[in-house]
């Protein structure tokens, strides 16, 4: 067990663990890329931890790994690189598990474990905090009225504008001004692509089981 981080303080306390855990032995640290490549290339660690800010760009990662494909790369990720570039990048680049550089220690001999054993390994805080991030970006930035989400709802049950006028008891014309913000607020090319960034997004959901029917407009006369 090898690790390649700039922090002193990293360097003695994962030191510290290793010394303290059995079945793991310490090979060595290493300060920068260059002396942690060179370490690898002597030494042949079994795992090697390494800090993302000293491999940017995965290349460190991925040279350690085309040199002995049998040493398994961890990447320690500081706040900075928690993003899914740079995890999916990590992974391609032959990295075995990822972790949190706040991570536990139990954490980190979890992804030991896992990255030893030739499997793959996510930090599951770091997996939660992506999910929540992509869910954020595919839900539209400007919420449907109450009246464009009733549309909608009718757009994905097949309804045409003049069936859907007829039901809320409107003019086609207020229908597709409805049908054109909706499509705004989705960035949505037409109506097809609506309802699936409206399925995907979460703002329409499958057989809705507590759906209420439409409410007709206030005035019994069309607009």
């Amino acid at each position: 067990m090898a690790l390649i981080d700039g922090t002193p303080l990293v360097r003695e306390g994962l030191s510290a663990l290793i010394h303290r855990t059995p079945g793991l032995r310490w090979i060595g640290a290493a300060e920068s890329a260059a002396l942690g490549q060179r370490l690898c290339e002597r030494l042949r660690p079994n795992v090697v931890v390494v800090d993302a800010a000293l491999d940017p760009r995965g290349h460190l990662s991925q040279t350690i790994t085309a040199g002995n494909r049998e040493i398994a790369v961890i990447v320690l990720v500081d706040q900075a690189h928690r993003t899914s570039p740079y995890i999916s990048g990590a992974f391609t680049a032959g990295v075995r598990a990822v972790i949190r550089r706040s991570a536990q220690p139990s954490e980190l001999l979890r992804a030991i474990q896992a990255a030893h054993f030739d499997g793959r390994y996510l930090d599951p805080a770091l997996a939660a905090a992506l999910n929540t991030r992509a869910a954020h970006r595919r839900r539209p930035q400007q919420q449907l009225s109450r009246r464009e989400h009733q549309v909608l709802q009718l757009i994905a049950d097949g309804l045409e504008n003049q069936a859907i006028a007829d039901l809320l008891f409107v003019s086609v014309e207020t229908v597709r001004t409805h049908v054109k913000s909706i499509l705004r607020k989705l960035s949505s090319r037409d109506r097809t692509h609506a309802v699936a960034v409206a399925f995907r997004s979460g703002v329409l959901v499958v057989d809705e089981p507590d759906r209420q029917p439409p409410v007709p407009e206030s005035r019994p006369a069309r607009d």
